[in-house]
């Protein structure tokens, strides 16, 4: 079986992926027992990026603007399709309560100037007088939302939809999704583990109250945040997430892969969340992950391209966030309906924990051998 359409001259360089790269995985929902600590995911698993997909406002492609990410809407919309988990941004409010949203600020316009506040400083109240609301007699302050590069945008999608709690999610979100709580928190704060633990204890308290038997990850790139985490609770994997050396960050523990193994290792974590272009860039890292017997996935906008998802599959990871949830698993349905066919005649290997492509151990050295060449 040959990689689909994978020509070394089409391989785009790490550093000069665009926004939304052009696509043309799938999945079962997740077997039981994947979201109780201490178990790594038993398949490769397909999980959608703030449901299905994050809004980039300045994307001249209308899929990153379809949906509001992180709402009930765009996390029901995801679970249409053969995903495991959708992922989203947990932050605590000032009066103690977990809500969904990724930036650490929220805009605004008011009497004609931009108006920020730090999103922990709200209240649930006036947090959720932001945007669309659930009476639609009423109007919200509109969102605006501050690019990159300084520009501040209205944030308009297509379908647009209420913020939300992190108990509105486990309510009105099919049961069926498991989550992927990322628990957030502000690079430039300086947190100690008194202020983490009163944070983590609100979202645990919700979790425990409505969770029930959906699937569970937790992960945070605040290293303290995902230590402490382990420490609370041992029901649900705990990952720590890295750029794994993609961008650099007075904290060592978040400047390589290596550092990551050695965190989760020192504090009992279950796995790595992973820029797939570090993992890339270096696959001899997935052995090292693999020896320390912790779990892999991977996030960046390359996961939105379906041979960089079928490598990563190949490569033994175990599972990876993708805005462009539709695309993605079909591709990866078509890539193991070919295996499938292929490997006909082993029926009985056909049920083993992962489907890997029948590709020569030469096969595999070769094109690990050549990755970390193309995305120089």
């Amino acid at each position: 079986m040959a990689l689909k359409a994978a020509h070394v001259s089409g391989v785009p360089s790490l550093d000069h992926v665009p926004e939304t790269p052009a696509l043309s995985v799938s999945s079962v929902h997740l077997p039981s027992g994947v979201g109780k600590a201490g178990q790594k995911p038993t398949k490769f698993l397909v999980v959608g990026h703030r449901g299905k997909g994050m809004n980039a406002l300045l994307s001249p492609d209308r899929r990153m603007k379809e949906l509001k990410e992180n709402s009930i809407l765009s996390f029901n919309a995801a679970g249409r399709f053969p995903i495991d988990l959708v992922e989203f941004d947990v932050q605590v409010t000032k009066d103690d309560c977990p809500v969904i949203f990724h930036d650490d600020f929220i805009y605004t316009e008011e009497d004609g100037r931009i108006s920020e506040k730090r999103m922990t400083d709200l209240t649930l109240k006036e947090f959720l007088s932001y945007g669309p609301q659930k009476d639609l007699s009423k109007a919200g302050k509109p969102l605006i939302r501050k690019t990159k590069d300084g520009r501040f945008l209205n944030w308009s999608v297509e379908s647009d939809y209420p913020l939300c709690t992190l108990q509105e999610a486990f309510e009105l979100v099919d049961s069926h999704i498991g989550f992927n709580i990322e628990l957030k928190f502000d690079d430039y704060i300086n947190y100690q583990d008194e202020e983490l633990t009163q944070i983590l204890q609100a979202v645990l308290k919700v979790v425990f109250k409505y969770a029930k038997d959906r699937p569970i990850i937790f992960s945070s790139f605040q290293p303290d945040a995902a230590r402490v985490m382990g420490k609370l609770q041992s029901s649900y994997p705990v990952y720590f997430l890295t750029n794994g050396g993609t961008e650099i960050y007075p904290d060592v523990r978040r400047n390589s892969l290596e550092e990551a193994v050695k965190h989760c290792i020192e504090n009992g974590l279950q796995g790595i969340v992973s820029e797939v272009k570090a993992v890339f860039r270096c696959p001899s890292a997935i052995s090292k992950v693999k020896e320390a017997n912790l779990g892999l996935i991977t996030y960046g906008v390359l996961n939105n391209v379906p041979e960089a998802v079928y490598m990563q599959h190949l490569m033994g990871i175990n599972g990876v966030i993708v805005d462009l949830v539709q695309e993605i698993t079909e591709s990866l349905a078509e890539f193991n309906h070919k295996t499938e066919e292929e490997n006909g005649e082993e029926e009985g290997k056909a049920n083993e924990v992962v489907n890997r492509p029948n590709f020569s151990q030469r096969e595999i050295s070769f094109l690990l051998r050549l990755i970390p060449e193309l995305v120089q």
